[in-house]
């Protein structure tokens, strides 16, 4: 039986989705490109793009605006499977801005620790 929530792969993978939000909203692009998944099958398809292996994402991250990254979390949902697969999933907004953000995320654990395999962004008008 798959054990869902482990609390200490819970507190593992929350501490790492807040590295991920903290470094999200502060452009620390350093820390974005660690927790994401060096190799070619990561994907993340994006409110305006959709980018296929690590390589896309990290130059996608270098090239993006730094301003208006700043966004308040509505709901968090983080669930644990097992000892080494998580999924992460907000709703946001940002200031300003009337429009709820969604963000999915799957992260593995990896040699190198937990790594967002996937992630997709939207926002509902």
């Amino acid at each position: 039986m798959l054990a869902i929530n482990l609390p200490d792969v819970l507190a593992e993978v929350t501490a790492q989705f807040e590295r991920y939000e903290k470094a999200l909203t502060g452009n620390d692009v350093a820390v974005l490109d660690e927790l994401f998944w060096n190799s070619p099958h990561t994907l993340r398809y994006g409110a305006t793009e959709n980018l296929y292996g690590y390589a896309a994402i990290q130059a996608f991250r270098a090239g993006r605006p730094a301003q208006g990254l700043e966004r308040s979390l509505l709901k968090t949902v983080i669930t644990t499977y097992g000892s080494d697969m998580a999924t992460a999933n907000v709703e946001f907004q940002r200031a300003g801005s009337a429009n709820t953000g969604r963000q999915s995320q799957t992260w593995m654990r990896t040699p190198e620790g937990w790594r967002v395999v996937a992630a997709h962004v939207s926002l509902l008008a």
